[in-house]
Order: C-alpha cells, then sequence, then structure tokens
C-alpha cells in the first residue's frame, strides 16, 4: 500500500491509501478517485513530505500505546457526550437550521445533525460555521 496527498481542481489537499502508483493513475483516469470536500474528479498528487526514518540511537517508541489510545477515545467520547448533551439533533435539516440561524431566520442554538458534502460546501463557503464531529453519532431513533 501506498498513500498520496492528493489536490483537487479546488485546491483541497487530502490522503488517500492506493495498492500502487499505477492503481491510483487508473482509478483516477477513470474517475474513481474524488475530492471528499467538494467531489471534484480533477485529482493529482500534492507535494508530500518525504517519510524519513528516525536515527538508530532515538528513541522509537510509538506517541501512545494502545492502552493510552484506548483512554484517549475513551476521553475524547465522554467530552462529545457531555457537548451533545446540550444541542439538539435536527437529522438531515443540519444545513437548513444552520443555513437559518446565520441568516437570522431562528434563535441561535447548539445542533447536531446530518448534511451531505456538498450541503456542508455550501455553508462553510457562505460563512457558515460548522465543524464535523470527530466521532459517529448515532441518530436518537435508532438507539435501542
Amino acid at each position: 500500500m501506498i498513500v498520496f496527498d492528493l489536490r483537487c481542481g479546488g485546491g483541497h489537499v487530502f490522503e488517500a491509501w492506493f495498492a500502487s502508483g499505477a492503481a491510483f493513475e487508473q482509478q483516477r483516469d477513470c474517475k474513481l478517485v474524488s475530492c471528499p470536500l467538494c467531489g471534484d474528479v480533477e485529482i493529482g498528487k500534492a507535494v508530500m513530505a518525504p517519510n524519513v526514518a528516525p536515527k538508530g540511537n532515538r528513541d522509537t517508541a510509538p506517541f501512545a500505546t494502545d492502552d493510552d489510545r484506548r483512554a484517549i477515545l475513551a476521553r475524547l467520547a465522554e467530552v462529545q457526550a457531555r457537548l451533545l448533551s446540550n444541542s439538539r439533533w435536527v437529522g438531515s435539516d443540519f444545513a437548513r437550521e444552520a443555513r437559518a440561524m446565520h441568516d437570522g431566520d431562528s434563535e441561535h442554538a447548539a445542533i447536531h445533525g446530518q448534511a451531505s458534502t456538498a450541503e456542508v460546501t455550501a455553508l462553510i463557503e457562505d460563512g457558515v460555521p460548522v465543524a464535523p464531529l470527530p466521532l459517529p453519532v448515532t441518530p436518537p431513533k435508532q438507539l435501542n
């Protein structure tokens, strides 16, 4: 597997993994690679920083152990749950609700929900402040 930094025609840079350089080029030529932010299929390789191995006399211990990573994710989940407890689930109406608040057509409130890539891109382009949640959220109707 090989990872490439890619750039779309809109200037967004993102990372993607491929079986080989040839596999990337084949998928790109068939328009199977698209920008996750705007959906553009005009994709090229972006400049990448080289992966330089550390000197042999340096500590090569990982940044975090598996236990550390589990603890970090558990803490992140706790913080997100606390934030969402003060936020209203709006489901697929997220983009409409966020835009209405931004435009002054409804009262400002903390909301969360679902939006397509195109909806999020349009909100960002129009200056509506939105941010993705770090962890997936199960819609309330799907909870047991």
